[in-house]
């Protein structure tokens, strides 16, 4: 087949329109194999190429910008060539460059699969010769109406809108038309719009001037293909309401002591009798390590690929066939179902040995299953090694890969045997898995009929206790902790103890690991949150000797050399003393209170001077801890473990780990004795070069990073890309989001303005998710217990309410503020269930303080918050749900 490639595109001077595809004729998708277009006129550039065979998934090609000095621009999307008949000889495309698209989100999953799911669409069409073929997308067409096109001639219906014509949806969110080649020898105007399938009536033109086609065909029986148009849509802007709750905090009557899979489709029935089109739910993937309760901290897989054990829905594998075994089990679900929370060792623990005793009963049955085999063979490159890493871990008693002998180090040939000697044990692990992918794609098909699109969530980073950290090591920087310097929820900041990720070396192979991880996760979710996006520019690294989050410092970072320092801010560093934890005689009780002697002879050693340093012993934070981890829990021990913490924290400076002799100013160094020690004008100095460094001196450097790794990341997949873009935001981060049209969060009570106490929800972006709470914060009802002066200035400033505030947060007050973000701006409006059932006096909890998922500042903390009530107890409050559906539609989502 002979295909004349055609796009309108003007270049500049240096620049040259390349294209490249599927086929050997046209790369095999490399670029540096790619075909070079010839200019015919001022910005039509062409080539004609002859493919004999077409690949069997499609001819799909896209065409890039190359200029002299190596730069590239690429297009956002492929070119595809549609079904022709056999035969056809000679084919031209006219194509429109593909930029990335204004309304980017509506052509995510969450759409084109969810709200705007097209239930039974049109049969595929095929080109014949003396054709014309027009394709545009458009993603926002509501299941009601369907695109059609009218123009200047008679095949067009001559401008009358019911003589339009349909188009064909069998490629949403793409639609096409197949006419006669012999009508449009002359140029025609013409225009899309939207047509309701029910009267037939327009709806709706495109919100832009006529579009013009002038064609010219070598013959009349020649094929033409225009494609890479965009529907300009006149719809209002679309928004939309959801549900936050994590799937282990669901109840239903069906449970095991925590939610299930099955439970969000319960919560996809209430979300769909409400008027919501989201479920937002926290990571679900594996994150056994010790088999106790501080698994239950759901960032800190052991695979980034697998999915958690305990929200299997155990009935739906099977029953055993000893009755008194299964009555036992069931037995046991009732208690565990009655607990006020999950009760994490018990409800794992049984849920382990029913599916051993299930695995065992039916393993021939299993080994065999065709569905179970192609599984298998599906995912083993992440199956076999993550399924070596759980029998390793619970033959040695531990996740710490360092204890485990020969196979400290990931060797395929070891784990190859080890794999073939341990069979029976290996194929549990995939059997398991199986049935929670089965389980989970079942969930997600039924919440699409219903129109509903289910929200994951995916972690910054990863356990150095995981599969991930075991077979590529080599990823990651395993000598130290990613965290978070201080905020509003942790004024020590946080260390959440997983390493960083080593991006160059992710770099060499186009981030083939995140990608892969991102594209596992579409196949459950429409949407996702990055947790901490923040991370994808800068990550706050810090030390494995340290224990919170002070000492860390950003990495990449641009630190500061003790010249720039001089000459730029007039600071003039002391090395020694500044960037050392030394102690002064005379400030020793601001550490240690009345215990002071105690530190000075046994934790401190003199240096002359009336200085002191901290013995080799205790240096660190890690020794300290692990020292008094050894003693007794009392007053002194207490005082004396923080007053030693504190010491070691008191630097104005960090050096920086890998430009040995340049500096990082410390985080919150303003609270620290060193800094009171300095002259007025040293503070203002080091105030001055401090707020250069954390807010301005990186914008330009992290945007370039952040614009090497997102874009390839999120294109990776269709999922509606959000972010959790919370914390310290430099101005580079709007900015990125912006560009690549990645949904912000807006909380009001943590305004993006450090200017403002609350923010405006009147003034949220569109492309936003705004929320009253997040699982990290109290929800609306315990914050607003929490600081009266802070209440009654929302109160009186927010709610414009006069008088005292009320001591709780009534119904009519959390209902206010739920109205408040329904009306917003927003594109998303996701609340916790908590804060939905806050507004109804007869559902909501009794005590709100039971209803915080998580504490930031507490490292360990027991995550088993559980819902009060069951599922169907909800779907059955009819007049709660009337209510909150006509909040919902009211507010226009």
């Amino acid at each position: 087949m002979t295909i004349k490639f055609n796009i309108d595109y003007h270049t500049n001077w240096g620049e040259s329109v390349y294209i490249v595809g599927n086929c050997h004729e046209l790369g095999n998708d490399d670029e540096s194999s790619a075909i070079k277009l010839n200019m015919d006129a001022i910005s039509n550039w062409s080539i004609t190429v002859d493919i004999p065979v077409i690949p069997a998934e499609g001819l799909k090609y896209s065409y890039f910008i190359r200029h002299d000095n190596g730069f590239t621009r690429h297009e956002w999307g492929k070119h595809s060539l549609p079904a022709v008949r056999h035969g056809i000889k000679t084919i031209k495309m006219i194509d429109h460059w593909l930029d990335q698209p204004s309304d980017k989100p509506f052509f995510s999953s969450a759409f084109t699969d969810c709200i705007c799911k097209r239930h039974a669409r049109d049969g595929q069409t095929t080109i014949e010769g003396g054709s014309l073929c027009i394709r545009v997308a458009a993603p926002m067409i509501r299941q009601n109406c369907r695109l059609a096109i009218c123009g200047s001639n008679d095949e067009l219906g001559n401008w009358d809108p019911e003589m339009a014509v349909k188009m064909n949806d069998h490629n949403f969110p793409e639609w096409s038309i197949i006419l006669p080649l012999k009508a449009f020898t002359a140029p025609v105007d013409y225009k899309f719009l939207i047509i309701d399938c029910d009267t037939n009536k327009p709806v709706m033109w495109e919100n832009r001037n006529n579009r013009h086609m002038a064609l010219k065909p070598d013959s009349i029986n020649e094929s033409i293909i225009v494609s890479g148009l965009h529907f300009e849509n006149t719809y209002d802007p679309w928004h939309g309401a959801g549900v936050a709750i994590p799937v282990f905090s669901l109840r239903s009557n069906d449970d095991f002591g925590c939610g299930d899979f099955f439970d969000l489709m319960k919560m996809a029935d209430w979300c769909h009798a409400t008027g919501q089109r989201f479920i937002q739910i926290l990571p679900i993937n594996d994150t056994t390590m010790t088999h106790t309760w501080t698994d239950s901290y759901p960032y800190n897989a052991n695979s980034t690929f697998a999915l958690h054990p305990m929200y299997l829905r155990l009935q739906a594998m099977g029953r055993l066939i000893d009755d008194e075994r299964q009555a036992y089990y069931d037995n046991l679900a009732l208690e565990l179902n009655k607990l006020p929370e999950v009760d994490y060792e018990r409800v794992n623990r049984g849920k382990i040995e029913f599916t051993r005793e299930l695995y065992a009963q039916d393993h021939d049955h299993i080994i065999n299953d065709p569905e179970f085999k192609a599984f298998v063979k599906r995912n083993a490159s992440w199956l076999t090694p993550y399924a070596a890493f759980c029998v390793l871990r619970d033959k040695f008693n531990t996740a710490d890969m360092s204890k485990w002998g020969d196979y400290a180090v990931y060797d395929q040939k070891a784990v190859d045997a080890f794999v073939n000697d341990n069979q029976y044990d290996i194929t549990y692990v995939y059997f398991i898995q199986y049935h929670l992918d089965k389980q989970m794609l079942h969930v997600r098909e039924y919440a699409h009929n219903l129109g509903i699109a289910i929200k994951g969530d995916i972690p910054i980073g990863i356990s150095r206790t995981s599969v991930d950290a075991w077979l590529s090591p080599r990823l990651f920087n395993l000598d130290c902790s990613a965290g978070a310097p201080p905020d509003d929820f942790s004024v020590l900041g946080q260390n959440w103890n997983l390493p960083t990720y080593n991006w160059q070396q992710m770099s060499l192979d186009g981030y083939a690991w995140w990608k892969s991880r991102f594209r596992k996760m579409s196949e459950y979710f429409d949407a996702y949150r990055i947790d901490h996006v923040l991370g994808f520019f800068r990550i706050w690294q810090i030390p494995t000797d340290a224990i919170h989050g002070l000492l860390g410092a950003f990495n990449p970072a641009l630190p500061f050399t003790p010249d720039e320092l001089r000459n730029n801010y007039d600071f003039w560093i002391n090395v020694d003393l500044q960037t050392k934890p030394y102690i002064f005689d005379h400030i020793l009780g601001n550490y240690f209170g009345r215990y002071s002697e105690d530190a000075r002879f046994y934790f401190l050693e003199s240096i002359g001077n009336g200085r002191y340093r901290l013995k080799e012993e205790f240096s660190t934070q890690r020794k300290v801890a692990d020292h008094f981890a050894t003693l007794p829990d009392d007053e002194r021990n207490r005082q004396l473990c923080a007053g030693l913490l504190s010491a070691i924290d008191d630097v104005l400076f960090i050096e920086d780990p890998y430009q040995k002799g340049k500096y990082h100013p410390r985080i919150s160094a303003q609270y620290t004795n060193i800094y009171n020690s300095l002259t007025d004008y040293e503070k203002w100095c080091f105030n001055r070069l401090y707020d250069d460094f954390y807010y301005h001196r990186h914008n330009d450097f992290w945007y370039g990073k952040a614009m090497e790794k997102l874009p390839p990341l999120i294109d990776a997949t269709d999922m509606l890309t959000c972010a959790e873009d919370l914390g310290m935001i430099p101005d580079c981060v709007p900015a990125v989001m912006h560009q690549l049209e990645i949904l912000s969060l807006e909380i009001q009570r943590t305004p993006k303005d450090p200017h403002l106490q609350f923010g405006d929800t009147r003034r949220y972006p569109y492309y936003s998710v705004c929320t009253t709470s997040t699982h990290d914060m109290p929800g609306i009802r315990q914050w607003w217990e929490e600081n009266r002066d802070t209440t009654q200035s929302y109160y009186n400033n927010v709610l414009h309410e006069a008088g005292a505030a009320p001591f709780y947060a009534e119904p009519w007050i959390c209902e206010k503020i739920i109205s408040n973000h329904l009306t917003s701006p927003s594109m998303l409006c996701i609340l916790p269930l908590q804060d939905w059932l806050s507004t109804d006096a007869t559902l909501r909890r009794n005590d709100p303080r039971e209803e915080q998922i998580n504490i930031p500042a507490i490292s360990k903390h027991y995550w088993r918050y559980r819902m009060h009530l069951n599922i169907e107890t909800l779907i059955e409050s009819t007049d709660f749900n009337k209510h909150l559906k006509s909040m919902i539609t009211q507010s226009g989502r």
